[in-house]
């Protein structure tokens, strides 16, 4: 494509996609279908739409006397955590040839997004003691004592809308309980109980200051109380995943020229993460740009129209241009 190595665009997309387990299709998920100008199958918006756009503009990219390096970049286990990444993330900074500047293909209706929340989602294990439920006092009760930081939680939470910052939606940061499970029985009293907690935050929040407070809460509240009755309990927390938010400056040279490319200045952000953060936090500036709308993704019937893919194939046409000035 081009003798130079410094710099350069990335084109970033991630190759997994979410479960079709109990939705209802009307097509095979994973057989594209098109239809009155939509292109059905699972992950056809979230985003391999916008990887088979890539994909096929290569030859003509090959084909062109480029000014700049062009890198593509296509992660797996981004539905979990952006967990596949980290080791391109790594492979990046050690890289004689970073590239500078980053579209994520996001599905955004061909709209440059500059700013999304991140995110860290962690899981609390409260180990207790068991014992004959007629003789409840005796035992060390794990959901209840999760049923306090579940409260704990929740009250956490409510300060966190003081800072606000109407670019999102919700305009503040939030903490929430998604998953809870525990006990065996209800004449046992339960030894063991988890539960998931998951923060989206601003990226100008301090998100360690609530998720600190919890686990103070655990430490020195709670497991005193446990540990009088029994030693042998405690509450422990991990991390499952997490990324940071994304937030580049859409009057920045690059941002404006992906509206360029784009054809577009409705500049916003989303309410859904993506990788984009972790390239921004690796020193390459990212925009999130791509076909078809997240309104589809992760749903029965996934789609993306003809027309976006149409859109996002000019704006790669527009990019190869520009590359070649």
């Amino acid at each position: 494509m081009t003798a130079q190595t410094e710099g350069g665009v990335m084109l970033s997309g991630h190759t997994d996609v979410v479960p079709v387990d109990g939705q209802n299709w009307t097509v095979d998920p994973f057989k594209l279908t098109e239809l009155d100008g939509k292109c059905y199958g699972r992950g056809s918006a979230d985003m391999k739409g916008f990887i088979a756009c890539v994909l096929e503009s290569v030859p003509r990219f090959k084909e062109s006397n480029l000014r700049l390096p062009l890198h593509l970049a296509f992660s797996y286990d981004e539905e979990i955590g952006c967990l596949g990444v980290r080791s391109l993330i790594e492979h990046i900074n050690s890289s004689p040839e970073k590239p500078t500047m980053c579209i994520v293909g996001e599905p955004t209706n061909m709209e440059p997004v500059y700013g999304h929340k991140g995110k860290v989602a962690m899981r609390c294990n409260v180990h207790g003691h068991p014992c004959h439920s007629a003789y409840a006092p005796q035992g060390v009760n794990a959901i209840e004592y999760a049923a306090k930081l579940v409260n704990k939680l929740t009250d956490l939470a409510e300060p966190l809308k003081e800072q606000q910052d109407e670019r999102f939606d919700p305009p503040y940061s939030t903490l929430q309980t998604g998953v809870i499970k525990g006990g065996t029985a209800l004449n046992i009293v339960p030894e063991h109980c988890h539960f998931d907690l998951e923060m989206r935050y601003l990226p100008q929040a301090d998100h360690s200051a609530s998720l600190n407070a919890l686990q103070d809460y655990a430490k020195n509240t709670l497991e005193p109380k446990m540990q009088s009755v029994n030693a042998n309990t405690g509450i422990q927390f991990e991390v499952l995943a997490s990324y940071p938010p994304l937030l580049t400056d859409p009057q920045s040279d690059f941002a404006q020229w992906v509206a360029n490319w784009s054809n577009s200045q409705n500049f916003g952000t989303v309410a859904f993460g993506t990788e984009g953060g972790l390239f921004d936090e690796a020193g390459v500036a990212t925009i999130v740009c791509g076909p078809g709308s997240m309104e589809q993704g992760h749903k029965p019937d996934e789609f993306v129209s003809v027309e976006q893919l149409k859109s996002c194939h000019h704006m790669l046409e527009n990019l190869r241009d520009w590359m070649s000035e």
